[in-house]
């Protein structure tokens, strides 16, 4: 078949493809189709080098009359369109009411972080971000987790290839920020976390932390204990209590585990808190001078607190959520509640 003939059977299926557009989508493929960058058309005048010299003007001449035909073609099928959608709109009552378009929701987990981040970001707080994918040094090493410690065992952390992790806590990001800055640092860092926990109502294999650190001269655990204390009213309520109860972290000392009164039964002892009155929210301390080492920081001169939270923790409680799987189900009966 002669390259003249080609054109001439290009031309009836373009002008056929244009014809059956039935909406402004489908004439824009079409568009694409024959006159984009990698176009039908284009292809054809790459294709005029292979064409016997003397049938080059004319395959020349009928190329720039068909990318002219297709353009106008085109165009008038566009003006048709939305002279019809100006019909409509014309005989549609312009002071009817609207329909109201059903809005979505931010995800409770989401919103649940977000007002974290912000009372700590009133605080002076400056947040940041991390990366998932870590390494035994950051994980574990710089934060004076020993190399016998259970939770370096593959039952405790996902292990993948060349060495690296899936980090298992968000204080890796104490140790990435405290390399790269100087004090005074006054961070606060929210993200997900992996442990291969069996999945049940109050454990995910996946999960969100929250840590936050401060590091400057003079820095003591009444700092600590002035900031939590200033948080937990904030997000919790002004009425709520906070009691302090002495751990261990290898990456703190001291260490303390934080509990709040029960807000929702004022400490008097309901479902929630397990009749108790206190429910655990969060693990803090000082940070421990070893960690100081591994990034260059003088514990002779400089102090610093440190504390983490379990964001679907904090959510489930604040919300009466008795299941952590319904935060990851996308269970849209779930989620509109929030």
């Amino acid at each position: 078949m002669k390259f003249i003939d080609k054109l001439k059977d290009i031309e009836k299926i373009a002008v056929k493809d244009i014809s059956d557009s039935s909406n402004i989508e489908e004439l824009e493929n079409a568009r694409v189709k024959y006159l984009g960058r990698k176009g039908i058309v284009t292809d054809a005048f790459k294709g005029i080098k292979s064409v016997p010299k003397k049938d080059k003007p004319e395959a020349g001449a009928f190329i720039n009359k068909l990318k002219q035909k297709i353009t106008i073609l085109i165009e008038e099928k566009e003006k048709s369109f939305k002279s019809k959608e100006s019909a409509v709109f014309e005989n549609n009552d312009i002071t009817l009411p609207g329909i109201k378009r059903e809005l979505g929701h931010v995800h409770p987990l989401v919103k649940t972080t977000q007002e974290i981040i912000e009372i700590f970001g009133k605080m002076g707080f400056k947040a940041v971000e991390s990366p998932e994918i870590e390494t035994e040094y950051y994980n574990f090493e710089a934060l004076n987790i020993p190399k016998n410690h259970p939770s370096r065992e593959t039952f405790h952390t996902f292990y993948i290839e060349n060495g690296n992790l899936l980090r298992s806590q968000t204080s890796t990001s104490q140790i990435r920020v405290m390399e790269k800055e100087k004090p005074p640092i006054q961070v606060i860092h929210a993200g997900k976390v992996y442990r291969p926990d069996a999945v049940d109502a109050s454990h995910s294999f996946m999960f969100y932390q929250i840590e936050g650190f401060m590091v400057d001269k003079g820095i003591q655990f009444s700092d600590l204990k002035g900031v939590l204390e200033r948080f937990a009213k904030e997000y919790f309520g002004d009425n709520v209590k906070m009691r302090f109860r002495p751990h261990f972290f290898p990456f703190t000392e001291p260490s303390a585990e934080v509990d709040i009164s029960c807000f929702i039964c004022q400490g008097k002892g309901c479902r929630v808190c397990s009749y108790k009155g206190w429910l655990e929210v969060l693990g803090s301390g000082m940070i421990n001078p070893r960690v100081f080492e591994f990034v260059k920081i003088d514990p002779a001169v400089y102090t610093g607190f440190a504390f983490g939270m379990g964001v679907d923790r904090i959510c489930m409680l604040k919300y009466g959520i008795d299941d952590i799987r319904l935060l990851y189900e996308n269970d849209v009966r779930f989620l509109k509640q929030f």
